[in-house]
């Protein structure tokens, strides 16, 4: 179960935002840092993905790879100097969980962005050109991002029926609150 705990203004705070392709992470980041300049928005697929072969030829599995690229991540965030970071990417709530712990990040939020897989499928197809991601997989993945996310009692922000604006404004929100989830 999540705690809440007052935040001090002088610790870092960490959002962020998880979920399956299409969903929305991106876009939302992106109008996040034209509301809010100052804040430090960092992108999980900055780093180069290789592909899946070569995630099992290093890490012996996708899941394994996605987990160690997640704790790198995290360790650079935890050294990170800005005070206020959104971080958006691909990553199961329990390897965020143990990133945060593992780095000692005391002031952080996870946000499952979600949406309905008839509009994911919408946006990678053809706001995106992407066909191909929205497949089973993706669906799948989704589901089990959905799942987890109620399982741990994390927060889902579902983008099916709101603007990228609302969107934006509803994780701004949570850099304004004055207190955080203890993971």
């Amino acid at each position: 179960m999540s705690l809440h705990r007052p935040f001090e203004t002088s610790e870092t705070l960490l959002v962020i935002l998880t979920g399956a392709s299409g969903s929305g992470k991106t876009t939302i980041a992106k109008r996040c840092s034209e509301l809010s300049p100052a804040l430090s928005v960092q992108h999980f697929d900055s780093i180069a993905v290789p592909s899946v072969e070569q995630m099992i030829k290093t890490h012996g599995s996708v899941e394994e790879w996605q987990r160690q690229k997640t704790l790198e991540w995290f360790e650079k965030l935890a050294s990170c100097k800005a005070k206020r970071i959104l971080f958006e990417g691909q990553s199961r709530i329990r390897f965020l969980q143990e990133a945060i712990s593992e780095n000692n990040i005391k002031a952080a939020r996870i946000i499952l962005v979600d949406c309905a897989d008839a509009i994911r499928s919408e946006r990678l197809a053809v706001d995106r050109g992407q066909p191909e991601l929205a497949n089973t997989d993706m669906m799948s993945w989704a589901a089990f991002l959905r799942q987890e996310a109620d399982t741990v009692g994390c927060e889902i922000l579902d983008t099916s029926q709101i603007t990228v604006d609302a969107a934006a404004q509803a994780v701004l929100q949570h850099f304004t609150e004055r207190e955080h989830l203890d993971l």
